[in-house]
């Protein structure tokens, strides 16, 4: 099955963009992950504070695995901070895969 990229839409403002390049992480890479079928999306309870905020794990295209922090903004994505996923979070992604 392919996922249509044009069904995402992101949401990027000034204080974001490029922000995730001290973690490596391209913009276009941290919305790769949203195409990954096996990506797994958590709510994160504990810093939903104001906005209801998720995280995601999932593969890009080069096979990175990433942990993707981000808010829905009427119907986009707005990407909040992107960063490799640690060894105790490689669980989140493979366990329940």
């Amino acid at each position: 099955m392919r996922v249509d990229k044009s069904v995402f839409e992101f949401e990027w403002d000034q204080g974001n963009i490029a922000k995730n390049r001290k973690h490596n992480v391209d913009d276009k890479e941290a919305e790769e992950i949203f195409l990954d079928l096996k990506k797994k999306i958590f709510k994160d309870h504990l810093h939903s504070n104001g906005e209801e905020r998720s995280r995601v794990v999932g593969e890009t295209k080069k096979g990175r695995l990433l942990l993707v922090v981000f808010t829905m903004r009427k119907s986009k994505i707005r990407i909040i901070s992107a960063r490799n996923i640690n060894k105790k979070e490689v669980y989140l992604y493979e366990e329940t895969a």
